[in-house]
């Protein structure tokens, strides 16, 4: 199902730049103090870093980040907050290398890699059964979420999903971020991946791990990459077992997953959304029955900011996402 979203964005944040950075440059990451963090080792040898908020059986919301993000990021510390005071606990999946600490393999994260969170929802569903479980990502984070639940369709125990901001076909996204203000965006996140990368090769090496140390080393001078086409070219499709860039893109795009959804599935996305185009938008012959996406004409990327008075923003994906939770959530 198609429906237009009821977010009215603050008059002082109209453009969609204003919606994407202000949050980034101005807001407070703060945890919450239940905050703690959990190591889990995976079956490849390596560890995820998943960090919890609240305690108890509570219903529990799978939360995934964004490119270069963590669970340090605004918009996962400000709802982590918010789903407690719902009566949510939450527990947010750092991607490989994003937790403050570099893996112990050259094996990355990237938008089609759904191993992990596969990993970390079995492990949890083992321990809690019972529990009612949701998942929510965001950019990158909701891609990984809709490829799984498009790859799981009705294996998977899950009250809700919801993806926000979502690069669903990867192709036109990165060739968004070569044209425009867009590549301010993509200095910024391809500088933090180039750096990801090269500290991760150092600290392989200073855990002696070399022969996962050397395959960073194959991607090869990093310095001269100035485009996510060239960025997933070298590294990504190479790391990660791709012919090339356009085999990594087509397999790793949701839009093409969602058809196959029988979770309960909201996605929220804005048309002016600066890091892709409106031809990412699927239409509603492409969504199962399963999945409602609400367009908002404006809200930029992972912005969504209202609220009348200026500096005094009111952060709407954090009424929204409650609301559908609760809407999905039946207590029994």
């Amino acid at each position: 199902m198609l429906t237009q979203t009821q977010f009215k964005p603050a008059w002082w944040l109209k453009n969609a730049h204003l919606q994407t950075i202000y949050p980034a440059l101005f807001r407070k990451t703060t945890r919450h103090p239940s905050w703690h963090r959990e190591r889990l080792s995976t079956p490849d040898g390596d560890f995820l870093d998943i960090d919890w908020c609240g305690h108890g059986s509570q219903p529990l919301v799978i939360l995934l980040h964004g490119l270069t993000g963590s669970s340090k990021s605004g918009y996962i510390c400000g709802l982590q907050h918010i789903l407690l005071s719902q009566g949510f606990r939450s527990v947010t999946v750092n991607f490989r290398g994003c937790s403050g600490e570099s893996n112990h393999l050259a094996r990355c994260y990237h938008s089609g890699e759904t191993e992990d969170i596969g990993f970390v929802y079995q492990t949890l569903r083992q321990r809690e059964p019972n529990t009612p479980f949701a998942a929510l990502g965001f950019s990158l984070g909701g891609n990984v979420l809709l490829k799984w639940l498009g790859e799981q369709g009705d294996k998977l125990d899950l009250f809700a999903a919801i993806a926000v901001s979502v690069p669903l076909v990867l192709s036109i996204c990165a060739t968004k971020l070569d044209n425009g203000f867009a590549k301010i965006y993509r200095a910024n996140l391809l500088r933090e991946l180039k750096q990801y990368i090269s500290l991760k090769q150092r600290q392989l090496e200073q855990l002696g791990h070399h022969a996962e140390a050397k395959k960073l080393a194959t991607v090869g001078d990093l310095t001269k990459i100035d485009s996510f086409w060239q960025y997933d070219e070298q590294v990504v499709a190479r790391l990660h077992g791709f012919n090339d860039v356009h085999h990594y893109y087509q397999h790793a795009s949701s839009r093409q997953y969602l058809k196959s959804i029988t979770v309960p599935s909201l996605i929220i996305h804005a048309v002016d959304d600066p890091f892709m185009t409106p031809a990412v938008i699927p239409t509603e012959n492409e969504l199962s029955p399963q999945v409602q996406l609400e367009l908002a004409q404006r809200g930029g990327h992972v912005g969504f900011i209202a609220g009348r008075i200026p500096f005094k923003p009111v952060y709407w994906l954090e009424q929204r996402i409650p609301a559908f939770l609760h809407e999905r959530h039946i207590p029994t």
